[in-house]
């Protein structure tokens, strides 16, 4: 563990975040409590209910986002209003943080793909907070890399890799966000996600059920089988997890 994480929760009694939820972000988690105090004042607890729209292409960052349990998508969105999903950020990392080096336009659209809990901050006094620490400067460019890997990822994944693997690695890393095995998920929702036809996610998820790996009804995804799942998944599943953990321990 290194220094700047403490042993036990730890939190302040002049914040509005429920002791039950401080620190189950690990951006936060990761703060010295000196870091941690300069931010607790403005935290406030939300909860955002699947497809609230936080940001389009282009607005300027005026919150920052700290998911606790759920998962925010990122997508890159085409001229035809089409668009697909980039990257994926849950419990290990933040939205908007780039605000903290200073006004910051955004370069995807971000949506809330799963119900999500977490603490949110106004960009300004986050501004303030980084300003006033080079540790808070270095975590932010850390999870900003760590954003880069995982979009690179998802890209190499969506032209090399078949629309099942993709299909269980995208399942498997939704319930590890949401911490559940029940996950609420349309067929236009992963058809969007993993760029296919909404037919193809019906085959596949069909598939997978007949194999007792998943139980699929509409509008939700049971996992049944966790270990057969990860099987199937492509590489990309425990390369994103070995990635992110490497990063955050630096």
């Amino acid at each position: 563990m290194s220094p700047g994480i403490p042993s036990r929760p730890y939190g302040y009694e002049d914040t509005n975040v429920p002791k039950t939820q401080l620190h189950t972000n690990q951006f936060l988690a990761s703060l010295s409590r000196a870091d941690y105090a300069r931010l607790a004042p403005w935290l406030k607890p939300i909860v955002l209910k699947q497809g609230t729209l936080l940001c389009e292409p282009g607005d300027v960052v005026k919150q920052v986002y700290f998911p606790h349990i759920g998962m925010i998508s990122l997508l890159k969105v085409m001229q035809s209003g089409k668009a697909i999903e980039t990257a994926t950020i849950g419990h290990e990392g933040a939205i908007g943080i780039m605000a903290g080096f200073g006004t910051y336009t955004t370069l995807a659209r971000a949506t809330v793909q799963l119900r999500l809990t977490g603490v949110q901050i106004a960009a300004v006094p986050f501004r303030k907070a980084a300003h006033e620490s080079t540790a808070l400067q270095k975590l932010i460019v850390k999870h900003r890399e760590l954003l880069l890997f995982q979009t690179q990822t998802t890209a190499a994944c969506n032209a090399l890799h078949l629309i099942e693997a993709r299909f269980c690695r995208w399942v498997l890393q939704a319930s590890d966000r949401s911490d559940i095995d029940l996950l609420s998920l349309t067929q236009e929702l992963l058809s969007q996600m993993l760029g296919v036809r909404r037919a193809s996610v019906n085959e596949v998820a069909n598939k997978l059920q007949a194999a007792g790996i998943i139980k699929y009804t509409r509008g939700t995804v049971k996992i049944v089988n966790r270990k057969r799942l990860k099987t199937l998944s492509c590489e990309c599943y425990g390369t994103l997890l070995a990635k992110t953990a490497k990063i955050l321990q630096q």
